[in-house]
C-alpha cells in the first residue's frame, strides 16, 4: 500500500477524492481510470479483443510476406494453374467462425450485465434536454428532489471562460484545474459510494445519450421512452462524462458530472437539497474539503514517520 493511499485510508476517504481524480488526464489515449466492475469488465474484454485483432492481424501481415516473397515472379517464372484448394477454403470460413463465436460469447454477456438490473438500493432519473440534464431522486425519504444541471463557463469565449470557472472554483474552495472546462456543472448528480443505483433516463425533445465512461455507463434518452440501466461506483470522487448522440448545435456543451461521496455525506445532502440545493451544495464542499484537509494532514505525518 502507498503512503498516499495509506492517509486515504486513515481519513475514511478514497485516493481518487483524495487527489480530486476523475480518471482523465491531458491528451489520454486510453479509458478512463474505471471505479466499477462493469467498466472493469469493458476494459478487460477491450483488451481481449485487441489481442485477437492483433495476432489475426500479423497472421495476415505473415502471409502477404510469404505470397510477396515465394509467388513472385522471379521465384516463379511459369505462373501456378491452381484454381482452388478445398481445405484452405473450409478453413479460411470456419475459422472466422470461430473467431466470431469467440468474441460474441464475451460481449453478449456484458450487454446482458448492462442491462440486467440487480437489487438496488435507490433510483435516480435523467432527463436529457436541449442542451442540459435534469435529476430527479423519488426514493422514500428523498422528497421530490428535483434539479437542473448546466455545463460551467463559456465555451466560446476562453477568456469568460477561466473568469467563470475560477470563480466556481474559490466558493467551492478548490482548484480550477477541479472546475474542469467542458466538463464541470453547477449541479453535480450527487450519489453514495457502494451502493447500486438504478438509472432510467429519457429526454424532453430529441434523442440524447448519457454517457460515464469511468463507471462503463452509456445509454440512449430517448423522447416518450424510459430506458433503464445501473452502476454501482466503488471510490468516492467527480468523475465525467458527455451527452453521446448528436442532439443539436449544442451537444458539445452537455456534461454530465456524478459526484460520488460517502453514505453519510450523501444523506446530509440528499436531507438539507430538499429545502436548499444551493445551500446543500455549499455544506457538501465544505464536508469534502475537510477530508482532504484531513487526508493530506494524515499524509504528512506518515511521511514523517517514514524518514
Amino acid at each position: 500500500m502507498t503512503i498516499a493511499s495509506m492517509a486515504a485510508t486513515f481519513a475514511g476517504v478514497s485516493t481518487a477524492a483524495l487527489a480530486a481524480e476523475s480518471g482523465m488526464t491531458n491528451w489520454q489515449l486510453g479509458f478512463q481510470a474505471s471505479v466499477s466492475d462493469m467498466m472493469d469488465d469493458i476494459t478487460w474484454f477491450n483488451a481481449f479483443t485487441l489481442i485477437i485483432i492483433t495476432v489475426i492481424t500479423l497472421f495476415v501481415l505473415a502471409l502477404l510476406i510469404i505470397c510477396i516473397v515465394k509467388f513472385s515472379a522471379k521465384a516463379n517464372p511459369v505462373p501456378s494453374r491452381t484454381s482452388h484448394n478445398t481445405m484452405i477454403e473450409v478453413a479460411w470460413t470456419v475459422i472466422p467462425i470461430l473467431v466470431l463465436v469467440v468474441i460474441a460469447i464475451p460481449s453478449f454477456r456484458l450487454l446482458y450485465k448492462q442491462l440486467d438490473i440487480p437489487d438496488y438500493e435507490m433510483t435516480v432519473k435523467a432527463i436529457g434536454y436541449q442542451w442540459y440534464w435534469g435529476y430527479e431522486y423519488n426514493d422514500e425519504g428523498m422528497g421530490d428532489l428535483y434539479f437542473d444541471s448546466y455545463m460551467l463557463g463559456d465555451p466560446l469565449d476562453p477568456e469568460a471562460d477561466v473568469v467563470a470557472r475560477q470563480e466556481v472554483a474559490t466558493e467551492r474552495g478548490v482548484t480550477i484545474n477541479e472546475v474542469p472546462r467542458l466538463l464541470a456543472v453547477d449541479n453535480d448528480l450527487v450519489v453514495p459510494v457502494d451502493t447500486t443505483v438504478r438509472l432510467q433516463v429519457t429526454a424532453e425533445d430529441v434523442i440524447h445519450a448519457f454517457a460515464m465512461p469511468s463507471m462503463g455507463l452509456k445509454i440512449d434518452a430517448i423522447p416518450g421512452r424510459l430506458n433503464e440501466t445501473w452502476f454501482r461506483a466503488r471510490e468516492e470522487g467527480v468523475y465525467y462524462g458527455q451527452c453521446s448522440e448528436l442532439c443539436g448545435v449544442n451537444h458539445a456543451f452537455m456534461p454530465i458530472a456524478i459526484r460520488v461521496v460517502s453514505k453519510e455525506q450523501f444523506q446530509t445532502w440528499v436531507t438539507a437539497a430538499q429545502e436548499d440545493l444551493d445551500g446543500a451544495n455549499k455544506q457538501l464542499m465544505a464536508s469534502i474539503n475537510e477530508q482532504k484537509k484531513l487526508a493530506a494532514g494524515k499524509l504528512e505525518d506518515i511521511s514523517v514517520a517514514a524518514k
